[in-house]
């Protein structure tokens, strides 16, 4: 890079992509006001992906009536395409989906074990599946995106710790793109959730915001200024191993009393059958019953709901207290149970934020299903593809 050319991180780069990806088609000088760039220099990075056939130029346009018209950037989403995979506990998940993210098919596989090789030969298998499944024609799978929950070096794509995986520093990338031949990148689940809402959901008009997760895990990401923030070792908002309750029950990171230990479905479904609840119901039971359950089932499942509220509602607090976010996104399978701990959820952050953190925060709720879980991940490898085309 010449010394007069100017610096421009690869976040902002991949946000350039974004901005026609999720405002498209749309000029370059509506592009260099909204991140505070030059438009020479938005000129100069959009470049390669023109050539490389990422974007294309339609239309014209003037923002003003005055002067002469612009040309308008699009994506050209059926161009390329891009493999999204979630890890979970119980099974593997799989998307191909364009460059729009735009899910085209879908695979998933229950896991009999959590082994590592294991895990990833599923992967690959569903990988090597849906490209062949698909009618792809010229288009060409640019790489595949994993998403796993836990902490992940995404430099040396490997998970350093997955407590409900049991994995600790199993390398995720390397072997995977051996076995498929594609480039691979890996981040936390939540992470890949966050690019997700800021492209396509509930944060898509917002430039900084937080996704919070529910369901077997409790997770959290960040998103400040349009970046993904990650923190100096991947480890940023950790929102389920906050440690609210000192005296609180064991969590499985190893700790006690974390958010998570008391607000996952596995929380949940603990502390009723602790109070007497059925003990074959799992967390959908327990949401049922507290709606239709006979009277001490339904008082059970009720007060393990509000327990769990409580508890994220702590947490949020702590988030609201020392970020100030405007949006909070509540994401996850255990949104479903939401009309049962929202109340308990939103009293408790009302009741420890200070000042007006609670009243400038919007709470939203997306039941994150497993399709978009996977896209987020796709959206890792649509990001990372890009950001090597602008290096």
């Amino acid at each position: 890079m010449s010394a007069l050319t100017p610096l421009v991180s690869d976040q902002t780069r991949a946000e350039i992509f974004a901005q026609v990806l999720t405002a498209g088609p749309i000029s370059r000088t509506v592009i260099a006001q909204r991140l505070g760039l030059s438009p020479s220099t938005v000129t100069r990075l959009l470049t390669p992906l023109i050539e490389d056939g990422y974007l294309s130029e339609t239309g014209q346009q003037s923002a003003t009536g005055l002067g002469r018209p612009q040309r308008l950037l699009r994506v050209n989403t059926e161009k390329h395409l891009v493999v999204g995979i979630q890890i979970a506990r119980t099974h593997v998940a799989a998307v191909l989906t364009d460059l729009g993210a735009r899910p085209l098919l879908r695979l998933e596989h229950v896991l009999e074990t959590l082994e590592p090789a294991h895990v990833l030969s599923v992967a690959a298998d569903l990988t090597a599946r849906l490209i062949a499944e698909a009618s792809i024609a010229d288009a060409r799978v640019l790489g595949v995106g994993v998403g796993v929950g836990g902490h992940v070096d995404v430099a040396d794509g490997v998970c350093r710790s997955a407590v409900r995986l049991g994995w600790t520093d199993v390398a995720v990338a390397a072997p995977l793109s051996a076995a498929t031949g594609l480039p691979v990148v890996v981040n936390n689940d939540v992470n890949a959730l966050v690019i997700a809402e800021r492209w396509f959901g509930e944060g898509r008009e917002v430039d900084s915001f937080a996704v919070v997760s529910v369901g077997r895990g409790v997770g959290g990401a960040l998103m400040l200024h349009g970046v993904l923030h990650s923190g100096a070792g991947g480890l940023a908002v950790e929102f389920g191993h906050l440690p609210i309750e000192p005296n609180g029950p064991d969590c499985a990171c190893g700790n006690r009393g974390c958010v998570e230990a008391l607000a996952s479905s596995d929380a949940v479904v603990r502390m009723f059958r602790e109070a007497g609840g059925r003990p074959d119901a799992d967390y959908d039971a327990v949401a049922e019953i507290a709606r239709t359950g006979t009277e001490v089932e339904r008082r059970a499942a009720l007060d393990a709901f509000t327990v769990a509220g409580d508890a994220l509602g702590r947490g949020l607090a702590c988030l609201c207290n020392l970020l100030n976010p405007g949006l909070i996104v509540i994401a996850g399978e255990g949104v479903v149970a939401y009309e049962h701990f929202g109340p308990a959820m939103t009293a408790a952050l009302e009741r420890h934020a200070v000042s007006t953190a609670a009243r400038d925060c919007v709470i939203k709720v997306d039941e994150a299903s497993e399709t978009l879980w996977a896209r987020g991940a796709a959206c890792l490898a649509i990001r990372e593809s890009v950001r090597a085309r602008l290096a």
